[in-house]
């Protein structure tokens, strides 16, 4: 399995339980690994025969941010559907979404939720 990988993608949005979180906004840093066959890419050093890192980071800012979701779960979830929407020669994805700035009183890095789907 060829994976390519974007890693602590940085998007401020509107997600969080709190109406203060939906108010005033966080960042949110994102990891996704996306699956898809390369073997031709690496042969043919063309970018038209792989998916483009630079497209999929345009896919996952539109839908990371055009809705202000309750949970990150969801907001996981709204990303790898529109990759799948996006890039047909994905089939699988690997999300994980850190929240470092959750209003929760305690010293930590990030809370997280990582979400894996394949196409069906």
């Amino acid at each position: 399995m060829d994976k390519i990988t974007i890693k602590n993608l940085k998007i401020f949005a509107y997600h969080g339980v709190n109406p203060e979180e939906k108010e005033n906004g966080q960042n949110f840093f994102i990891d996704v690994d996306y699956y898809v066959n390369i073997v031709k890419a690496c042969k043919s050093d063309n970018i038209d025969d792989t998916v483009s890192y630079a497209k999929v980071v345009k896919v996952i800012r539109k839908a990371f941010t055009e809705e202000k979701y309750n949970l990150i779960e969801k907001a996981a979830q709204k990303v790898a559907d529109a990759i799948f929407e996006s890039f047909e020669s994905i089939y699988r994805v690997e999300i994980t979404l850190k929240k470092p700035e959750a209003p929760v009183k305690a010293d930590f890095d990030y809370m997280a939720v990582t979400i894996t789907r394949e196409r069906e």
